[in-house]
């Protein structure tokens, strides 16, 4: 079995690079995160939940997203279990004038939440750096409405084998260099680009979700299989 993040060096290493996280994001992805966001924005409002938890919300850019492409009035929450990047997230909350989203901090491990607080979760590009990817389910799952609420998890995955060795060599020699000029912590996108490589693909995920009681699990894969949205429901 493959090793689990050490919660508290992901902890750290978030919070060196927070006030540089978005401008790397934009740049190292040409943009194309926002493509991918807004994908997973439209499925979220095709649910028409009354209320969302964003988790992982780093800087927010997520939070910010469902509030302008959902239904006016969805309660929005967002947590993080790094203090820096909610820093950051309450810092654009005053740039994009959404004092309606509660930013606040939250360990997905162990969520400040009710249960079936929540109709829907939202987890970007965070479920990876998880240190117990199944007890972050079962705690999500906690915090959703029983039956009715939904899972939405949009994270990197294994492209198409053909597409493979192009997209490692961008992940392990350009992307590192790129990102270490940008934020100038060469280290944290190390461990990041890491990540990437030993995660699952859409099958795996797709079994851990099942293995943690949702059902209805599907999967939508992007960017040539590399980046997947998955999506699934709480039972009964």
């Amino acid at each position: 079995m493959k090793p689990m993040p050490d919660a508290s060096k992901v902890n750290s290493m978030f919070a060196r690079i927070a006030s540089r996280y978005d401008l790397a994001n934009r740049m190292l992805s040409f943009g194309i995160d926002q493509i991918w966001r807004n994908r997973l924005v439209e499925e979220v409002d095709y649910r028409d939940p009354a209320s969302v938890v964003d988790l992982a919300t780093g800087s927010g850019d997520v939070a910010f997203a469902l509030r302008e492409g959902l239904a006016p009035g969805t309660r929005i929450t967002g947590l993080d279990f790094c203090a820096p990047m909610i820093d950051e997230a309450k810092k654009k909350q005053i740039q994009h004038n959404a004092p309606d989203i509660e930013f606040g901090i939250g360990d997905i491990l162990d969520l400040p939440l009710k249960d079936g607080a929540a109709d829907a979760v939202t987890i970007s590009f965070g479920y990876r750096n998880l240190e117990d990817r199944h007890k972050g389910l079962l705690e999500i799952r906690r915090i959703l409405s029983p039956g009715s609420g939904r899972l939405f998890i949009l994270e990197f995955s294994q492209p198409h084998p053909l597409y493979r060795p192009f997209y490692y060599f961008y992940l392990k020699r350009v992307l590192p260099f790129f990102a270490n000029l940008i934020t100038g912590d060469l280290a944290a996108y190390e461990y990041l680009c890491g990540s990437i490589e030993k995660f699952p693909d859409r099958d795996g995920i797709t079994k851990e979700l099942e293995d943690a009681g949702f059902t209805d699990v599907k999967a939508i894969p992007m960017a040539l299989g590399s980046v997947a949205l998955h999506i699934a429901q709480t039972k009964s």
